[in-house]
């Protein structure tokens, strides 16, 4: 059996994602050892893996996710580089899990090979111990300015002889001639390892659709996998659909008289801000992504989330407004909460001289502690209890606080404080704490409370974990309905389709 397939997109966004997880789950079901794979992936939305020596390590959110849907634990060798973009010119690059370096346009093309070295290792091994790995493309596979040492997209594809599928959103539009496009812009060789398409996204009339699916095989030689359609579940982990003014989730009706609105302000360096689905899951709760200071001025709890730019998005904050309407909003006795980066911008100061070298900065004066960055990142699972119940999250910070001993949001299991609260503001540097149910319910019914939204009630079945396996499951489901399961099984078993025709111009050789 070949190492299984490459999923590649026309675009960002397009489900590439969904599409792998999806496979992945239907393979689960039959029985099939499968494991994710994405050699390079560029996300500010990382997780937290112990190895079995404990060493901790970030890869990237949508392959922990992905994991979960082939039934296993996440692994450092599922995404074995993970660029965090920092500002618009760098990235710091974790590689293996342990950030390693900060890459720029300059000197990216020297840092490459060692990546390409370490990616193609990483799924020699995983070749070894699963049966079948779906591999993730990332961005389009016709990025004709990069090809040349590519070792994520068609690069990948070409030294494992992986069978290429390319997905496409018809949701955006123009997906035929993005499939057309895409396949025509590829090199000779290239061309020979793209096997066919699938339309994510779809709503509508398939009857009208079918003459289209008919002509793009025509004139590529290539079939259409399947159609999957629009589904309104599929929301959890979609780092790229993070947008300015999206409502997160489906939110069931609030169990009691009123509903609890939250904003979660989209920061430009946003990090890790999936932590917001927890409560995006509980009925009754409206989450709001947002950078407009009147949708603050209207929420009952506002969530300043994670930043891989803790000082210039602090900056940022007050460039735009939005910090006086967040010290407005806790003026008012509304309450406030900061995770991670989101933290350290509540404080009084930030000392930073290792992610941003800008030094001290003032924070927002709406904690009294200080924070301190570190030149070593804290990665770490972590396991404590608050507001009395038992919690678990993870870390992924270089800051920490050096000044303060304020009252703690919560406890490690040793004793250790966490976090502070402050009346109605709160901070923690624990991401997916708000997935431990009942620590979730405690702190909306306290937030509901002082925001005054006395008919707010929360759910006492909503299991997190239990909606986030569901939607794995949709995936699995779409994929077994929609797809061609019989022709995605001949790829996996036999490769690529020999004689795929040639589409040109096609791209220079490589």
């Amino acid at each position: 059996m070949t190492a299984g397939l490459l999923i590649a997109g026309t675009t960002s966004d397009a489900g590439k994602s969904i599409l792998t997880a999806g496979i992945c789950r239907w393979l689960h079901r039959q029985g099939v050892r499968v494991a994710p794979f994405k050699a390079q992936n560029m996300s500010n939305n990382s997780v937290v893996v112990v190895t079995p020596d404990g060493r901790g390590g970030e890869i990237g959110r949508a392959q922990a996710m992905q994991a979960a849907a082939c039934g296993i634990a996440p692994d450092l060798r599922f995404n074995p580089v993970l660029l965090k973009p920092g500002s618009d010119r760098s990235s710091q690059v974790v590689l293996l899990g342990e950030a390693v370096d900060t890459v720029t346009a300059g000197n990216y093309r020297t840092l490459r090979p060692r990546l390409a070295e370490t990616a193609h290792a990483a799924l020699d091994d995983l070749r070894t111990d699963y049966d079948v790995v779906i591999c993730e493309g990332a961005g389009s596979p016709t990025e004709i300015n990069l090809r040349d040492g590519d070792f994520v997209n068609m690069g990948l594809a070409r030294r494992f002889g992986l069978p290429t599928i390319v997905v496409g959103d018809i949701d955006r539009g123009g997906v035929f001639a993005a499939f057309f496009g895409t396949l025509a812009l590829l090199s000779r060789a290239d061309q020979e390892l793209v096997s066919g398409f699938v339309i994510n996204k779809f709503r509508g009339d398939m009857g009208l659709l079918r003459p289209g699916l008919d002509m793009i095989t025509a004139v590529t030689g290539r079939p259409v996998h399947g159609v999957l359609p629009f589904h309104l579940d599929i929301w959890l982990d979609a780092e790229d659909s993070l947008a300015y003014g999206r409502a997160l989730g489906r939110p069931g009706p609030p169990r009691g008289t009123e509903w609890l609105r939250v904003a979660v302000i989209r920061v430009p360096r946003i990090s890790n801000a999936t932590d917001a689905e927890a409560l995006a899951a509980e009925p009754g709760v409206r989450v709001q992504l947002t950078i407009e200071p009147a949708e603050i001025a209207d929420a009952d709890l506002v969530v300043i989330p994670g930043s891989k730019a803790t000082v210039s998005d602090l900056a940022w904050l007050r460039e735009t407004g939005l910090a006086d309407a967040i010290s407005a909003h806790a003026a008012a006795g509304k309450p406030l909460l900061g995770i991670c980066g989101g933290f350290q911008m509540l404080g009084e100061k930030i000392h930073d001289e290792v992610e941003s070298g800008r030094g001290t900065a003032p924070g927002l004066g709406l904690l009294p502690v200080e924070i301190t960055f570190a030149p070593r990142k804290t990665l770490a699972r972590s396991v404590g209890a608050g507001l009395g119940v038992p919690v678990r999250g993870y870390e992924i910070h270089h800051g920490y606080v050096s000044t303060g001993a304020p009252e703690p949001l919560l406890r490690y299991s040793d004793g250790r404080p966490e976090g502070a609260v402050a009346g109605n503001v709160y901070g923690t540097h624990w991401h997916g704490a708000f997935e431990s149910d009942e620590f979730r319910r405690r702190f909306l019914t306290e937030a509901a409370r002082q925001a005054g939204r006395h008919g707010f009630t929360t759910a006492p079945d909503t299991r997190f974990a239990s909606v986030r396996e569901r939607a794995l499951d949709v995936l699995g489901d779409l994929v077994e309905e929609h797809l061609d399961t019989a022709a995605l099984w001949r790829l996996i078993e036999n490769g690529p389709v020999p004689g795929m025709p040639f589409l040109p111009p096609g791209a220079p050789a490589t």
